[in-house]
């Protein structure tokens, strides 16, 4: 038996043991804190630092699932087969050889953490848990290589000979300086060749750090950072919440509610179509996710009302895109992190600019638009009252999400915690469609989105560190301002160059490396650091509906038995209506800022 594969479960149950107690802490500590006035020692920072072991076993789950974020299969994909093996055995062997140097790079920020330790809680050294980034870089490096053989000594020697390389080269040049050139040709051709997004990332903070001769391991510290930061907690606690109420049926009672709110007609049903898409996408944390749990239940229901099927694939799938704006979005709270704005108040200013965005699609995309030929369908079984008591406890939801951490009840991390343990109380007690063994899986599956996500967020955050230390924001304001004269010219611009990034990078990498170079840019043109948020996921959403990064139409396609070709078809129209939703709020700050001020945000 292969001992890599032996792995696999090790990594599964250590992540979401992880995920586990990080629900737990918080829970014991609001539990706690009244009745013995204290808690769970230091129980915030044990939190943060369990998000750390998350992340790094985390991403090994999402490689063995397959699910490491790429540019696209590239190369990989060409249909000559001896091109397509070499690019795959490139991109994967280049990929282990950066986990090697990310390893070591890690290997010597520990060593230099355990000669002055930080006790964290009980005792308990905060080094033992950034021992977690050496271990699990070393290990993802060892999983990929040993996919490049077939026969079991091939894939042993590749496991151990690639990392290994990777790790003797960075602690062979410490200190020296190198070219940059040969590292960012290297780079660009396994990024071509399939390479998953945190390689090339990561490998791209390397060459820069080693081009100054600078400290390799600046790189795993911003790792480190990022993924110990206060909020980020939330990241993971609300897409297990959004998760949990995928798995069940609360999609069904949600479409039924929405249904009975707006009518079944064709009106009504766009309507209800497009709320509940962007619902629950805010919610799932995936719009991916949403047109799987919902483009089964979607696509009938707008049929009958008279839409054509490719009318239909259209609205799902580009209205799944919608709910970035909504709170508890991870990109929302992302940006909030990153930004350094309070998340209470991003929650609030997204409320307006989402609703234009959903009046947009349906309006401009044509999606109301009368004469649909309606097919006669038999008359709802429920009335509107029976389809609110149905879905109460998921309509709770967002008031348990939202209102906590809004009114001050609650830190963003003691927010995700409730609004997690509400859907798994709901799910499992009063619907009883939730059992020990859904939750595990749910676990499983929550810390393989998010293990794939931090890997790309530390690398990008290290590779954001290098470029704001140069300097970079500063040029870029002095050379932005030079060319586009005023502050309607610069957002007319931001929008189209914020469409084509998010059409080639993760939204999550993009968020990172995008937002401390552009902030300042905006600031400089006057613009609020909320407004330019709301402008920033606006834009990158509706990426979502192109290739290569955008997902949506290949969750489309393989949802609903479609050609890619066909999916980004019926997605056109939406994809216009939605660009002018985003210039409309660019032009109208009041959207994004009077909530939060009227509330206090």
């Amino acid at each position: 038996m292969n001992p890599l594969r032996a792995l696999g479960r090790f990594d599964s149950w250590l992540a979401a043991g992880a995920l586990a107690l990080m629900l737990l802490i918080p829970l014991a500590e609001i539990v706690l804190r009244p009745l013995f006035g204290r808690g769970v020692e230091n129980a915030p920072v044990l939190v943060q630092h369990l998000g750390l072991v998350l992340a790094m076993f985390g991403a090994l789950v999402a490689e063995r699932s397959g699910h490491l974020t790429t540019l696209g299969a590239g190369l990989g994909a060409v249909e000559h087969p001896q091109l397509s093996r070499f690019a795959s055995l490139f991109a994967g062997a280049s990929s282990s050889v950066v986990c090697g140097l990310l390893a070591q790079a890690s290997w010597t920020f520990v060593v230099s953490e355990m000669e002055v330790p930080h006790p964290l809680a009980y005792g308990i050294s905060g080094w033992m848990f950034q021992a977690a980034m050496p271990a699990g870089f070393l290990l993802l490096g060892m999983r990929l290589a040993s996919r490049l053989a077939g026969a079991c000594s091939w894939r042993v020697a590749s496991a151990v000979l690639l990392p290994g390389l990777g790790w003797l080269c960075a602690a062979h040049f410490a200190g020296a300086s190198l070219p940059l050139w040969p590292f960012v040709l290297w780079l660009v051709a396994i990024l071509l060749s399939g390479a998953p997004i945190f390689a090339v990332l990561g490998g791209l903070a390397l060459a820069l750090f080693w081009q100054e001769g600078q400290p390799l391991a600046a790189v795993p510290l911003s790792h480190y950072q990022i993924t110990v930061n206060p909020s980020l907690p939330a990241l993971p606690l609300f897409t297990l919440a959004g998760l949990i109420f995928a798995r069940t049926g609360a999609a069904g009672r949600l479409g039924t509610l929405f249904t009975a709110l707006f009518g079944g007609g064709p009106l009504g049903t766009a309507v209800a179509g497009a709320l509940l898409c962007s619902f629950f996408t805010a919610f799932t944390g995936g719009s991916g996710v949403t047109i799987l749990a919902l483009g089964g239940l979607l696509l009938p229901l707008l049929t009958r009302a008279g839409f054509p099927e490719r009318r239909g694939i259209g609205l799902v799938t580009s209205a799944s895109a919608l709910g970035v704006l909504l709170a508890p979005s991870v990109p929302l709270i992302m940006y909030a992190i990153i930004a350094r704005v309070p998340i209470n108040t991003m929650f609030l200013a997204g409320v307006l600019p989402a609703l234009v965005m959903v009046a947009f699609l349906l309006l401009a995309g044509g999606f109301l638009r009368r004469g649909l030929s309606v097919v006669p369908e038999a008359p709802l079984r429920s009335s509107r009252r029976q389809a609110v008591l149905a879905a109460k406890w998921e309509i709770m939801a967002p008031l348990v999400a939202i209102g906590s951490m809004v009114s001050g009840l609650a830190t963003p991390m003691e927010s995700a915690a409730l609004t997690a343990a509400y859907a798994i109380l709901t799910q499992t007690v009063a619907h009883r469609e939730l059992d020990l063994r859904g939750l595990g899986s749910a676990l499983v599956d929550c810390v393989q989105i998010i293990g794939g996500i931090m890997l790309i967020l530390g690398m990008a955050l290290g590779l954001t560190n290098f470029l704001v230390d140069a300097g970079i924001p500063d040029l870029a304001v002095a050379w932005v301002q030079s060319v586009l004269p005023d502050r309607y010219s610069f957002l007319l611009a931001l929008n189209l160059f914020l469409l084509l990034a998010g059409a080639l990078m993760e939204i999550y990498a993009a968020i990172v490396v995008l937002v401390p170079l552009l902030l300042p840019v905006a600031l400089a043109y006057g613009i609020d650091p909320v407004h330019f948020g709301v402008i920033f996921l606006a834009s990158i959403e509706i990426a979502f509906l192109f290739p290569p990064a955008g997902l949506n139409i290949y969750f489309a396609s393989a949802m609903f038995r479609k050609p890619l070709r066909y999916v980004a078809v019926s997605v056109l129209p939406a994809v216009g209506a939605m660009f002018l939703g985003a210039v409309c709020i660019s032009l109208l700050p009041f959207l994004a800022t009077w909530l939060p001020g009227l509330l206090g945000g």
